[in-house]
């Protein structure tokens, strides 16, 4: 098991970037106003329990990879990937891209007789879907509700991180309400099976150092309260009117607070790095 010290060695930091580079998005986009938050953290487990839901990916995880090795050098990695392109210029950017790309190379095999590969367009829409969907739910949940065409917008500029990991353009939902059909056909769809649920179990009970536990407490339940009812279910994850409460209570706590936090506490180092770059004249 990691040590706190081991964690807290391993938080994302950013790099160094070109000045005056705004990369992929800029200071004007809503991909930084609401990626910035660092509380959509909780909203990378919803993800990434929604990701393990689809039987093909569970597989993947399954056969390449392990949730109780460094489970938090495997977070950072994952956290600082995405930070990257969203936040980075344009080299760390395409830098990122290319790295995770690499890794999913090799995530190929067969299961139940069908082949999965990490690099199936499907499969990458999916789980870019569920990044995007997961951010606009743990924004609403724990800093304020987005309205409608604030949604659209973010939707549809983040269209450009899912075509840079390779979903291809005409895959990608034309509008934020057919991007909220695609999500509510495919999750009705899934056929999560025992390899899911117990993947799922890995996801949520990582080893952790005990002055971490409150925490993954809580990020367990900002999870798993933020899934669709039926995913929840199917999981078999432990869900009634006290883990609900809860759940409702944590997230008016969070509202209430996040706009009080400093900005160095309340959004992601890469942001404030951004701003500090994109501002900057070379000089």
């Amino acid at each position: 098991m990691q040590s706190l010290k081991d964690v807290v060695r391993g938080f994302p930091r950013p790099a160094r970037g070109r000045p005056g580079d705004p990369g992929l998005f800029g200071p004007g986009s809503l991909a930084w106003r609401i990626n910035r938050e660092s509380v959509l953290l909780l909203g990378g487990g919803r993800a990434l329990l929604l990701q393990v839901a689809n039987p093909m990916v569970a597989a993947g995880v399954a056969d390449h990879s392990d949730f109780t090795a460094n489970p938090y050098d495997r977070l950072w990695r994952t956290v600082d990937a995405a930070l990257m392109v969203i936040f980075g210029d344009t080299e760390q950017a395409a830098t990122a891209v290319e790295r995770v790309t690499r890794i999913h190379g090799h995530v190929r095999g067969v299961r139940g007789g069908r082949p999965y590969s990490a690099l199936d367009p499907d499969l990458l829409l999916w789980v870019h879907a569920t990044l995007v969907e997961s951010s606009i739910a743990a924004y609403d949940a724990f800093v304020h509700p987005l309205p409608f065409a604030v949604r659209e917008r973010y939707y549809l500029e983040m269209q450009t991180m899912g075509t840079a990991f390779g979903v291809p353009d005409e895959l990608h939902p034309s509008s934020y309400a057919a991007f909220r059909a695609y999500m509510d056909d495919t999750i009705a769809g899934l056929e999560i099976d025992d390899e899911c649920r117990a993947i799922a179990r890995q996801v949520l009970s990582p080893p952790m150092p005990a002055p971490l536990v409150p925490a993954g407490l809580l990020g367990g339940l900002g999870s798993i309260g933020l899934l669709p009812p039926r995913v929840r279910s199917e999981l078999r994850l432990r869900w009634n009117r006290g883990t609900e409460l809860a759940f409702h209570a944590m997230a008016a706590g969070l509202r209430a607070t996040v706009p009080l936090l400093p900005s160095d506490v309340r959004f992601w180092p890469h942001a404030r790095h951004a701003l500090h770059r994109v501002a900057s004249n070379g000089a």
